[in-house]
């Protein structure tokens, strides 16, 4: 499906949203919509795999023939349910499948919200080997936000999912193109969120940019893409849509596991929710709940040097300049104690140092931060000196002000290596005119934008006004100050005058006058009209 039709079926879903909330928050709309699309893609995929397992014996009736199958065939089902759970590596009752909720809507059956949340909790609990415990923990079924009482709020739910099957009934359940439209539904109630969006969600083009300098090879970037890496850390992950995109880069076989971390509960849920939707195994990736800071992740606290997860590529977006706490025994933490706390104003390196502690000697990790990590003193200066003279820091990336829906403020992209070749940073300002799109209520990066901050990335290219590869002795004599504007300069020189083309200029418009005024004045003295001083 052309990438058009893929917008214009997140469209369409979005119309939907828009539509079915009513007076509701979009925000607490979003995760029932959500909710019933992944259901809706879980039910047609497993049917599909269904079909194929049965073959002739699968029945050949409109509605609910799984569920007729299972009715028919009680004696054959456990092995059925373990040959599917093999192939789709999870399982799903008839009874709980789109289709069936999807006739109960239909009727007004009295009973379909008892169903479906019997039927999310089987999901959570039974559906796959990996336990998603609280994947629909945020949708609300008792909400009054759908009804003041159990009738008003079945009916309500009658009438949103109807309306959903009837609008999506023809639509492809490929997790290509759903995953796709997914991704735009999330960026349109990102910008219907404001600031909120920030925990959330990365919009898609600087996501990309991201994307593609981790999946590019560490060492010499120029040779092009790596044909796999291991793993990819996000320990920020919102939705997961960055972790996606880097498993775009590479194609669904080059990257072994997916790795994310979320500390909000309910973008948790939508990270879980959003990889699975796009055809990724339960067995390919990982999402945890919990804070980064404290590294409450068991897989990554291990004391043991020789079995600590590495990973070859870490992407992120941390919330900017978020305030913590830091006890004096994270002091000796492994993460920092080689550095140094980040201040209690702002933990932006402190985010920078958990996922640079878990980066491959042969990895990339690509960051978003606000400017202020590049210049502000005191214990982040120490910080930034340290990773400067070990020679980790391999280019500073300034972005034009106003791309995220959270904040309004211009941020950069620090790129960090282990295994650092050149002995210089490369400095690329992004944000100038003509270097991105004015938008009516976000600027935003186009494709040849993004193309141009790749391909500067990966060839070191230099331009005036735009790059340049700066010696670590000139940012030393800046006291390591990594402020853009010290090393590029943005300023478009004045024209040289020349004095004497000016002078020449002058004395021949002068005669022009002289002449035009006598001419002037013979037509004057013709009419009898006084002339003009001459």
């Amino acid at each position: 499906m052309a990438m058009t039709d893929k917008t214009q079926l997140g469209k369409g879903l979005w119309a939907i949203a828009n539509d079915l909330r009513g007076s509701m928050n979009p925000d607490d709309f979003r995760d029932y919509m959500f909710s019933f699309l992944f259901l809706r893609y879980l039910s047609d995929n497993y049917k599909n795999a269904a079909k194929k397992e049965l073959g002739s014996d699968y029945p050949q009736t409109e509605k609910s023939p799984l569920l007729v199958w299972y009715n028919n065939n009680e004696e054959d089902i456990p092995a059925f349910e373990k040959q599917m759970r093999r192939k789709t590596h999870y399982i799903i009752k008839p009874a709980y499948m789109w289709d069936t909720i999807c006739e109960l809507a239909r009727k007004q059956d009295k009973e379909l919200l008892n169903i479906l949340e019997k039927g999310f909790k089987y999901i959570e609990n039974e559906s796959f080997d990996s336990t998603f415990q609280g994947l629909f923990s945020e949708i609300n079924l008792s909400s009054e936000k759908l009804g003041k009482d159990y009738a008003a709020r079945n009916s309500k739910l009658c009438t949103i999912i109807t309306t959903i099957s009837q609008k999506i009934s023809e639509l492809s359940t490929s997790s290509d193109m759903l995953g796709d439209a997914y991704e735009y539904l999330i960026g349109q109630f990102a910008a219907g969120s404001g600031k909120k969006a920030g925990e959330f969600y990365t919009p898609q083009q600087i996501s990309t940019v991201l994307s593609e300098i981790v999946t590019l090879d560490s060492q010499d970037p120029t040779t092009g893409k790596k044909k796999r890496i291991e793993n990819v850390l996000d320990f920020a992950c919102g939705s997961g849509s960055l972790l996606l995109n880097v498993r775009k880069q590479l194609g669904e076989h080059g990257i072994g596991k997916i790795y994310g971390q979320e500390k909000n509960i309910t973008t948790y849920n939508l990270a879980r929710m959003n990889m699975l939707l796009h055809g990724i195994k339960d067995s390919e990736f990982e999402i945890h709940h919990g804070d980064s800071l404290l590294n409450d992740w068991n897989i990554l606290n291990e004391m043991n040097p020789s079995k600590k997860m590495n990973f070859d590529a870490v992407v992120a977006n941390p919330p900017f300049s978020y305030r913590w706490s830091p006890s004096e025994a994270m002091g000796e933490d492994f993460r920092f104690k080689d550095y140094g706390l980040a201040p209690k104003s702002a933990a932006d390196f402190a985010f920078l140092l958990h996922g640079f502690h878990f980066l491959s000697q042969s990895g990339t990790m690509a960051i978003i931060l606000p400017h202020g990590a590049l210049f502000r003193g005191g214990s982040e200066a120490k910080i930034r000196t340290k990773l400067l003279e070990d020679g980790n820091i391999d280019t500073i990336i300034g972005l034009p002000a106003n791309l995220f829906y959270s904040t309004g403020i211009p941020v950069c992209i620090i790129v960090l290596k282990k295994c650092k070749k050149p002995d210089d940073i490369l400095f690329i300002d992004a944000s100038g005119k003509g270097n991105y799109e004015k938008g009516k209520n976000q600027n935003f990066l186009t494709d040849e934008n993004v193309k141009k901050i790749v391909s500067t990335y990966q060839y070191r290219k230099v331009e005036k006004r735009y790059s340049r590869v700066v010696t670590l002795d000139e940012i030393k004599d800046n006291e390591y100050n990594l402020n853009i504007s010290r090393y590029i300069s943005t300023a478009v020189p004045e024209p040289e005058i020349d004095l004497e083309v000016v002078h020449k200029d002058l004395v021949d418009l002068e005669k022009e006058i002289t002449e035009a005024t006598k001419k002037h004045n013979i037509f004057l003295k013709e009419l009898g009209l006084p002339e003009l001083p001459k």
